[in-house]
């Protein structure tokens, strides 16, 4: 049993209430640990010793921050096996992916080292003797609310930046997965970082609604389920707060006649509880070569349910799991041919987990909610079009527009398609296009997918959790006299230079 604290000006400090939550474990159901259910006066203190923090903390050189960033760079790589055994422990991940998990976000920790040479301002002539130049300033706190399915690398999308650029970061992690960052509230200390500079505050609703109004705190970034995402930003603008908020996905595949067999079938059976997860995949007409459903059945009967490598671990909850068998169940009344079951496991790892097996759902109604709402577990939807235009106006029709991919070996027709989605990420027989920095991870405006201000990553990281200053410069020419008067010794100097190429 692990009890999950505050970590608060490097401490660890129980919530001021005393209230906990259980944190059990999606693979048995059962407890393994107990969670802080921060109240508003915890989140308070927590913006108290980060404000205290930020006026030295931000006086530090970048170059300075990145330093103790890259330390805490080699530790989480040292406790990689460490963190990742946490990740399948809470989050019922299989190993692979657990360390992937960790991996990833260390990647955003190692680009967040360089950014000393990546976020420098510009400085240009302008005009004659007027210069401008830019300059990024910290906003100062600012604080990451972030989900269960990916325990450390989405709150790393965020920190790393927002700390070297010179913030003060705060991160309330989900209640149902707080195991992970717990563990990285010991790498913080020994990474050097000082106290109220990077803190975790744990807790629910309450925690998350103190987070946003505290008047200390300039920038919120979210990542979670699309109402939460729209509340988080609607609340946040009513407080002319910053705010990036990235919701839902229902990302669509489209799969040409001249498809690239193995690359397309492995790619369509990725799914499970990640945004980038291949939800519907639209087939254009028939295939000459081989039937890439049938295939694609084949491949998903081959999943085995467990943590180990290459298996297919449980959905996070039994709340998550019911929403999951509804939407089958919903498919199937409405004429939906269930070609691969997964709602009844013929072998489970445990008899308590909540654990499903890959379902694949043929449709035959365009108005099955399976094939427009966000189901968020190993549950794929197949539609067959006749034409290009009929798949894209499916995949236009949607209200996410988090990711979309098209599988063909010809380039002509990849560009047809990527100039058409309506979506933030594309892929070219790339089924899960999750850009890698200096790229940055993002949906499209005015979709379901995403709120508020830029990208939560990379460059788009850069630009939100800074300020950028413009600065536009005029020096008064030297007089003749102030000229004149150097020459006798700067003259002669210069003289001397021109004639023997140094001065003596």
């Amino acid at each position: 049993m692990t009890t999950c604290n505050n970590f608060i000006n490097n401490a660890i400090v129980a919530p001021v209430d005393g209230q906990y939550c259980e944190v059990t474990s999606p693979m048995t159901n059962e407890v393994i640990g107990k969670c802080a259910v921060s109240s508003a006066a915890d989140v308070n203190t927590a913006v108290d010793c980060a404000t205290a923090a930020f006026p030295s903390w931000s006086s530090l050189t970048m170059k300075a921050r990145a330093a103790i960033m890259l330390k805490f760079h080699a530790l989480v790589k040292r406790d990689t096996q460490k963190l990742a055994e946490l990740i399948v422990l809470e989050n019922g991940k299989n190993m692979v992916e657990a360390v992937a998990d960790v991996a990833k976000g260390n990647e955003t920790v190692e680009y967040a080292c360089s950014l000393p040479q990546v976020a420098q301002g510009k400085n240009l002539t302008v005009s004659r003797g007027i210069d401008c130049r830019d300059t990024r300033r910290p906003l100062g706190v600012v604080a990451s609310i972030v989900p269960f399915n990916f325990p450390f690398m989405v709150p790393m999308w965020t920190s790393p930046i927002a700390l070297v650029l010179g913030n003060c970061v705060i991160v309330k992690p989900s209640e149902k997965v707080p195991l992970t960052m717990n563990a990285v509230c010991s790498l913080v200390v020994e990474a050097g970082f000082p106290p109220g500079v990077f803190q975790f505050v744990h807790g629910t609703a309450d925690c998350c609604n103190a987070i946003i109004e505290s008047p200390k705190i300039e920038a919120v970034s979210f990542v979670g389920s699309s109402p939460i995402a729209k509340i988080v930003a609607d609340k946040c603008r009513g407080l002319n707060k910053r705010v990036v908020a990235l919701g839902g996905a229902k990302n669509h595949l489209v799969a040409l006649s001249d498809a690239e067999k193995e690359g397309t079938i492995r790619d369509v059976v990725a799914s499970g509880q990640r945004c980038m997860a291949a939800s519907v995949l639209l087939v254009v007409g028939e295939n000459d070569q081989y039937d890439l459903i049938s295939e694609v059945v084949e491949k998903a009967k081959g999943l085995v349910l467990g943590t180990a490598a290459g298996e297919l671990g449980p959905v996070i909850d039994a709340r998550s799991k019911d929403k999951i068998l509804g939407y089958i169940k919903d498919s199937e009344k409405s004429g939906a041919e269930i070609l691969l079951d997964g709602r009844n496991p013929s072998s489970v790892p445990t008899a308590s987990g909540n654990w499903l097996s890959p379902t694949i759902i043929l449709h035959k109604n365009k108005t099955d909610k399976a094939l427009h709402e966000e189901i968020f577990g190993p549950v794929l939807s197949i539609y067959k079009v006749k034409t290009w235009n009929e798949a894209i106006a499916i995949e236009n029709g949607n209200a996410f527009g988090n990711a979309a991919c098209i599988y063909t070996s010809k380039g002509g027709s990849a560009d047809w398609f990527t100039s058409r989605f309506r979506a933030g990420m594309l892929g070219v027989n790339v089924g899960i296009p999750v850009p890698r920095e200096p790229f940055a991870f993002g949906g499209l405006y005015g979709t379901l997918s995403k709120y508020g201000d830029g990208d939560i990553t990379s460059e788009g990281a850069i630009e939100f959790f800074t300020t950028r200053i413009k600065i536009t410069t005029r020096w008064p020419a030297p007089t003749a006299e102030e000229v004149g008067a150097e020459v006798g010794v700067g003259g002669m100097l210069t003289m001397l230079r021109t004639s023997t190429g140094r001065c003596k």
